[in-house]
């Protein structure tokens, strides 16, 4: 009777040791399974990135060749938000003043629908190195020296690529707001785009406007010209903004490089007559001045800038010329918010100005900055 009672138990052991097995074994497999396919899957979702997860962002550990082989269409992918993006394009030396514009729309919540346009590989690198992903390079590269000088043919070649730019971008299905990084971001542009039109823009002109002003595009002045911005503008993904850039791209190609001329040809006269032959075909819509005033009202009309107090959303750092002049007016007016708030920046601090140290004009940047640094005047006191 004893031996028999004893039967079940051991039976009972058996059989818990061969569950037990069976369940370790099929644990095991899953653990072999995840190693070898979680890493390629992780690695596809990089390379086509359909997802706005930021959890799913590219690696900063990809090599020189995988950024360089990175596209515009999935750079637009990564980054867009509401099939929207917002893009600047930016030379190496112009990184100080990319890192000022990203923390102020950062204060606005909307800097991870922003693309970088490298212009330069030292730019792609730089920025991808801080912000995987976020930054693109449509070849040809061009010399990072030459193309921040306003007035030179390397800073025309820089923006006489922008419509193109933008084209691209709206022809993948996606709108896109264009911005240049001498801006600062005081209030949330996107709700001042009213309406269902194709593009926006930015009048660039210093004379006062009253504040129900018309939002149409500005007529004609005597000599036959108008001067809306090139510097900010919105397009929606419409046939009517195609039309507008690729009627712009080829004004551009109508007016080459010519060094001979006294007045040096660049992109914004080009898309002041794209805007006029397509008058008939596109929806625009003028912003309202109180809100996206030129550099030469903001920063030279004291008494206007108090009367608009807290209308102002962008501010444009233009009616200037130098790099240096630029940063002390930014400084000067406490719009430069790199020196005590880099870490609101998804860039974070940017240390620059060592590697520019190799040309005079690096040298001569460091002391610029050095000295701007140790004494920056008197500030006047934000309206």
């Amino acid at each position: 009777m004893a031996q028999q009672s004893q039967r079940p138990i051991s039976n009972r052991h058996i059989s818990l040791l061969n569950r037990n097995g069976l369940i370790l074994l099929l644990l095991l497999a899953l653990f072999v399974i995840l190693g070898v396919f979680l890493p390629l899957t992780k690695s596809s979702l990089f390379m086509f990135p359909n997802t706005t997860s930021s959890s799913l962002s590219p690696s900063s550990s990809l090599s020189v060749s995988d950024w360089r082989d990175y596209s515009l269409a999935q750079a637009v992918k990564f980054v867009a938000k509401n099939e929207t993006v917002i893009v600047c394009a930016v030379s190496y030396p112009f990184l100080p003043f990319l890192n000022n514009w990203l923390i102020s729309i950062s204060r606005q919540k909307h800097q991870e629908k922003v693309l970088v346009i490298a212009e330069d590989y030292a730019t792609l690198y730089k920025v991808n190195e801080k912000w995987p992903g976020h930054a693109v390079l449509i070849p040809p590269a061009l010399d990072p020296q030459s193309a921040h000088k306003f007035g030179s043919q390397g800073f025309f070649n820089l923006t006489s690529r922008r419509p193109q730019h933008l084209l691209n971008i709206l022809e993948l299905g996606y709108n896109v707001m264009y911005n240049d990084v001498d801006m600062v971001w005081l209030q949330d542009p996107f709700d001042y785009l009213q309406g269902s039109y194709d593009a926006y823009f930015m009048d660039d002109m210093i004379a006062i406007k009253p504040l129900n002003h018309s939002h149409d595009l500005p007529p004609l002045s005597r000599s036959g010209v108008t001067y809306v911005c090139s510097c900010m503008i919105f397009l929606r993904s419409t046939d009517g903004g195609k039309l507008l850039m690729k009627t712009w791209v080829e004004e551009i190609q109508a007016q080459p490089w010519n060094n001979t001329q006294a007045k040096k040809p660049h992109d914004q006269p080009a898309f002041n007559r794209a805007l006029h032959k397509t008058a008939n075909q596109v929806k625009v819509y003028l912003l309202p001045q109180s809100a996206f005033p030129s550099g030469g009202l903001y920063f030279r009309n004291e008494t206007w800038v108090n009367e608009t107090r807290g209308k102002h959303v962008i501010v444009h750092n233009n009616y200037i010329i130098g790099y240096d002049k630029k940063m002390k007016r930014f400084q000067d007016f406490s719009l430069w918010l790199v020196d005590d708030h880099a870490l609101e920046s998804p860039l974070g601090k940017l240390e620059i100005y060592q590697e520019q140290n190799t040309t005079t004009e690096g040298k001569n940047l460091t002391k610029i900055v050095r000295k701007q640094r140790k004494n920056r005047g008197k500030k006047h006191k934000l309206p």
